[in-house]
């Protein structure tokens, strides 16, 4: 099995804005990561933001915190660097966190901080797509597991 991507907060790691993690979703996850078959990685954190950081949102090609700083660059860094390593590596398969300005697969936060999922993709799900690397989200393990012939 070719590794799969996956966003460094799904597996654990306090990478997310407010320094936290989602966890571990599940022991299929697990088990993956256990065997080698997952890669983590933080875009925002690779394209160079500190963790915790303020929140970020998309408003059109932009990325903006919340006090109006634009840290569009540092999103398109970090997908850029995403898109080189799963270039790098193989990778044609990515599970980002949905939600997320970079990692947002289908739903993003509306870019007025009101807490209102809109669709709509982060820069680093859009930039995946664009090269032909398939996006699942947090959301779709089922989807996931069945593309590769495994169960969660």
């Amino acid at each position: 099995m070719k590794p799969i991507l996956i966003s460094a907060c799904l597996l654990g790691m306090p990478v997310r804005y407010d320094g936290r993690s989602k966890g571990i979703l599940s022991d299929w996850l697990h088990q993956l990561g256990a065997k080698g078959h997952l890669l983590p990685f933080c875009p925002e954190v690779a394209g160079g933001l500190a963790t915790p950081r303020p929140p970020a949102e998309r408003r059109g090609e932009q990325v903006v915190t919340e006090a109006g700083e634009d840290v569009t660059a540092a999103f398109e860094r970090g997908a850029a660097l995403a898109l080189a390593l799963c270039q790098r590596e193989g990778i044609t398969i990515a599970l980002l966190k949905e939600g997320s300005p970079s990692c947002g697969s289908g739903r993003i936060y509306s870019g007025r901080f009101d807490g209102i999922k809109v669709p709509g993709e982060g820069k680093t799900a859009q930039l995946l797509r664009r090269h032909g690397i398939t996006v699942f989200s947090e959301d779709q393990l089922g989807e996931l597991a069945s593309l590769l012939g495994t169960s969660t």
